[in-house]
Order: C-alpha cells, then structure tokens, then sequence
C-alpha cells in the first residue's frame, strides 16, 4: 500500500501534467483525417491468414465503402481511450487531495508544501523550524495516516462494487 502512495507522492506534478495534456486533448479533439484513415488501412496487414479467392485485389474498393466507418470507429475509440484515462487520473488525483486535507495537525499544510508545491526538504525544515530527521518522520507519518485513508476507500469500493 505505501507504495502506491509514495508513488502518487514522488509523480504527483508528472500525474497533475499527463491529466491536464489529456484534458487538452480532449477539448480539441479532431480525430484523424480522412487521407490517415485511407493511408492507415491500405498500409495495414490482415490480422488472419488471406486467402485471395480472385485474381482481382478488391482492397481498394473496400478501402473505398468503408473508410469513414472504419475512421469514425478509430476516433470513437481513441476519445473513449482519452476519457477513461483522464477519468483514472483524476479520480486518484481528486482523492489524494481530499485524503492530504485529512490527514491529523500539521500534516495537510505540511504534505502540500511537499508533495503539491515541491518545496526541498531543507526547506521545509526550514519553514516548520524542524530538523530535515523531522521531516522524515512527518512524511513517514502522513504515509501511514494515508494508508489508512486509502485502505478505508478500497474497502468502501469493493462494497460498492460487489453489492
């Protein structure tokens, strides 16, 4: 469990970027062109064996009859893909979040500064007047605290989803 939540720690700017990039994405989405779908499936290899039952190649007429299909499908496909991940993302980033707002005395402002404002350790030392030992332990602290929080909202997750 620490692990995931170290990981959330050590990526959150990485993670906070990678949903805004896809939140962009999303807001102007143009899908592929028509030329890239046509390019796209006269370049493409069948996925099974192709037996030829005519002398005649017919991919260009079936490029022809269902390249829109096929490009309406390929951009359907990829804003799910683009939804789902941005869904992923803030959700884990929305529930660290609250979960840091929850944690007991000094811990929220003080896993903020960490974590959301990349303050160094020297600097936090600094600003909370503690040792860098200290902020060690307040890390370590609000990890277990953490723990705690995540485990709650696994449990409550898994109730939700077998009930």
């Amino acid at each position: 469990m620490s692990e995931r939540i170290e990981k959330i720690m050590e990526n959150y700017s990485q993670i906070v970027m990678e949903c805004k990039c896809i939140e962009n994405q999303i807001n102007s989405f143009k899908g592929i062109t028509e030329d890239d779908a046509i390019e796209f499936m006269y370049f493409s290899q069948p996925d099974s064996e192709r037996i030829q039952t005519n002398a005649i190649s017919n991919k260009t007429a079936t490029i022809a009859i269902t390249y829109k299909e096929k490009r309406e499908q390929i951009n359907r496909e990829w804003m799910e893909h683009l939804c789902k991940r941005y869904s992923v993302l803030s959700e884990q980033l929305l529930f660290f979040q609250s979960a840091v707002l929850s944690l007991s005395g000094i811990l929220p402002d003080f896993i903020k500064d960490m974590v959301i404002a990349s303050v160094t350790w020297d600097s936090l030392a600094e600003k909370y007047h503690i040792s860098r030992t200290m902020v060690a332990k307040n890390r370590k602290k609000a990890i277990k605290e953490l723990e705690i929080l995540y485990s709650l909202y696994d449990k409550e997750l898994e109730e939700y989803i077998l009930s």
